[in-house]
């Protein structure tokens, strides 16, 4: 028989603000995490780039100086975000066998700042200059590894690397294994650290990045003069847990999470497919598996990007998934303020889809002012609002053609 799946702890690392409660403030009062910066050492000073960079994080609040000597950021990341969300929990989980507890964290890249530190010694030093811990630290499952070694979780423990989708991947994949009885419980999420000019150069030399000097007009997904992403970096995890053993200790529930939808565009490396047929698919995947009728969807936390082939893709998946109901449905981007923080996002993007459907309040697509003809769903584009949400869905979409989808409603005793 199957079980009932609920989130019970939150925890995040972002670009606004280092908690959920930071976080949700801060979307709620429309403040982004954007700030002109230099990306490069040669800039000229006047060179400048719209940066989304987790600010004031302190990982010797939770990991020792040693331990963090030893781990590459995703890792800190995680174990931060994985402290608090458990704290929110209220729980360490040591009243259930250690091996029916698991740990799915994603990450797109892994840890590249370890990889190119790393091989800047071995160019410029020479082999013995290596770091002993290299690989240890740039291998992206070790976000996992840690956090699982830190609490003791022996179950089902891996990493999701699906570029921009891993975080909603992970949480849709640890999802499945509580639902289905190989697990009681799971972390769940992405972590992600891109704050160096080396992987902004990538992203910004195939044209992704925008190239607007404006912090207010930057990230504007949706909207007609969008021109690219904003480049991001931080974690977000979720405490999952089978919704009996919650009940029965009296825990706090965020949402249930009751569907999840995954495919592959099957297309081009980095631009979705033109139909939106495969984010369509994800979609209706989640709503399926849900078992709810797909009138009662009227929320998506949406990928949004502010890229120009991504908004209008994800538009058509909506309207093909949806039909007629699409135009119902309020569709925001927390990418509006968070920037895109590529593997990491779909973990945030969950953490804030569960706190809309909590305190039944959706935060404004901010930047939205141009009508795009091709972009016509109700984009949230007046303020925050207060709504009660029937169900809601988080997309990510990712390079490679990977979609995911997550369904979540409130819960219902």
């Amino acid at each position: 028989m199957d079980k009932r799946v609920v989130i019970t702890g939150l925890g995040c690392v972002t670009p606004c603000g280092n908690s959920p409660e930071e976080l949700w403030n801060s979307l709620l009062e429309g403040r982004h995490g954007f700030e002109l910066a230099p990306w490069f050492p040669e800039q000229e000073p006047d060179s400048l780039n719209v940066v989304a960079r987790v600010k004031n994080f302190d990982p010797t609040c939770v990991i020792d100086k040693k331990e963090v000597r030893r781990s590459d950021v995703i890792s800190q990341y995680a174990i931060y975000s994985t402290e608090q969300a458990l704290k929110d929990a209220g729980t360490d989980f040591k009243d259930l066998d250690p091996f029916r507890v698991g740990c799915v964290i994603g990450s797109g890249i892994g840890g590249i700042e370890t990889t190119y530190e790393e091989m800047f010694n071995y160019r410029e030093k020479g082999n013995k200059r290596v770091s002993v811990f290299t690989i240890t630290k740039m291998i992206g499952n070790m976000a996992a590894g840690m956090v699982a070694i830190r609490y003791g979780f022996k179950g089902s423990n891996f990493c999701v690397t699906t570029a921009c989708a891993s975080g909603t991947q992970s949480i849709g994949e640890a999802f499945r294994m509580i639902k289905h009885g190989y697990l009681d419980a799971a972390v769940a999420g992405g972590t992600e650290h891109s704050d160096i000019g080396f992987c902004f150069a990538s992203f910004n030399n195939m044209k992704a990045i925008t190239r607007s000097q404006d912090v207010d007009r930057a990230s504007i997904p949706f909207d007609a003069e969008r021109s690219g992403f904003v480049l991001g970096e931080g974690c977000g995890i979720v405490v999952l847990e089978e919704y009996e053993h919650a009940k029965a200790r009296g825990a706090k529930i965020y949402a249930e999470i009751k569907g999840y939808g995954s495919t592959c565009d099957a297309f081009h490396e980095t631009s979705p497919d033109p139909d939106g047929a495969g984010g369509a698919m994800a979609m209706r995947l989640a709503v399926e598996e849900a078992g709810i009728p797909f009138e009662q969807v009227n929320y998506i936390n949406a990928h949004g990007t502010s890229t120009h082939m991504n908004d209008i893709t994800e538009t058509k998946a909506v309207k093909a998934a949806f039909g007629e109901h699409a135009k119902n449905i309020a569709v925001n981007s927390t990418k509006s303020m968070t920037g895109h923080l590529l593997g990491a996002a779909g973990g945030v993007e969950a953490i804030v889809t569960a706190l809309s459907v909590k305190n039944e309040k959706v935060h404004r697509t901010l930047g939205y002012k141009t009508h795009d003809p091709e972009c016509d769903l109700d984009y949230v584009a007046e303020g925050t609002r207060e709504m009660k949400i029937t169900a809601a869905l988080s997309n990510s979409l990712g390079f490679g053609g990977h979609n995911g989808c997550i369904c979540l409603v409130p819960i219902d005793d």
